[in-house]
């Protein structure tokens, strides 16, 4: 039987609902075998999340997710391979979580501002150990009662262009690319979808990305086929995964949905050992 393997996926580190042990667990249920984490600006799960791979579904692969903007737009790079004990590494992302913490606390002024009372405590209660982003002041939000659901905290008040919208900290593509280059991995653009130009992909691969995440439970058959296409033209790697957080994003159908096989990821496996006998 083929492997599948999932190469998107967030933990209680920054936004998922699940703990590291709990998310390899569900992981087995759903028939992968091999699993990228992938968090928001943290590499935290991966101390004890590599021997829960090996008890449960097989192989975890050290991930990150970093922000970048492209024409004033924002991208998301997916580092898989990483080296998750990088000293540089650890010390970007112990930066990048601290530029989150300062966005969060606009956000709750601005939400303050507009007669919406939480409080950033109320927010990194929620957060917890983890990367604090925009879905824990939703979570709080609807918790105590603003609103009614998740949706409607981005729709209303906190997503792009809305009221209490903040943007958030970004680095270049090309330092995106280069951090994790730096620390032993590959990189990927994370679910390219209608919102990255053809230009800004261009630009990307320009700054030296390894691949592209092909398949993403918000591309379209025809989203896949056409970044296929790019992938093919410039000699890139292909990715995929389910962008899996669980909770009020209510993706749980998601899991063992959306994968790639073992021969994609043999790939990965393969540039990164060209590139190490070319050091």
């Amino acid at each position: 039987m083929s492997i599948k393997a999932d190469l998107h996926m967030h933990t209680t580190f920054s936004d998922g609902l699940l703990s590291p042990y709990e998310l390899v667990k569900k992981c087995k249920q759903h028939g992968l075998s091999v699993i990228a984490i992938t968090d928001h600006d943290s590499v935290d799960a991966f101390h004890d999340a590599i021997e829960y791979g090996k008890e449960f579904c097989g192989e975890v692969i050290p991930g990150v997710e970093l922000s970048a903007m492209v024409d004033d737009k924002d991208v998301h790079i997916l580092g898989y391979f990483v080296n998750y004990t990088n000293k540089r590494l650890l010390e970007y992302l112990q930066f990048f979580r601290m530029e989150r913490v300062k966005r969060a606390e606009r956000i709750v002024a601005k939400l303050n501002s507009i007669n919406v009372p939480i409080t950033i405590e109320a927010v990194m209660e929620r957060a917890g150990k983890g990367a604090v982003g925009r879905p824990h002041i939703a979570s709080a939000m609807v918790d105590e009662g603003h609103i009614r659901n998740y949706q409607e905290a981005f729709e209303k008040f906190i997503g792009n262009g809305g009221p209490a919208f903040e943007k958030k900290f970004h680095v270049t593509p090309d330092e995106a690319i280069k951090l994790i280059s730096s620390s032993g991995g590959l990189s990927f653009l994370a679910h390219p979808g209608r919102f990255t130009s053809d230009d800004a992909v261009t630009q990307l691969i320009q700054c030296g990305l390894d691949g592209i995440e092909v398949i993403h439970p918000s591309h379209t058959p025809t989203h896949s086929a056409h970044y296929r296409g790019v992938v093919g033209e410039y000699f890139l790697l292909e990715s995929g995964g389910s962008d899996f957080h669980g909770g009020k994003k209510n993706d749980d159908d998601v899991l063992g949905n959306y994968y790639i096989d073992e021969t994609k990821v043999n790939m990965m496996k393969h540039r990164l050992f060209s590139q190490n006998l070319s050091h």
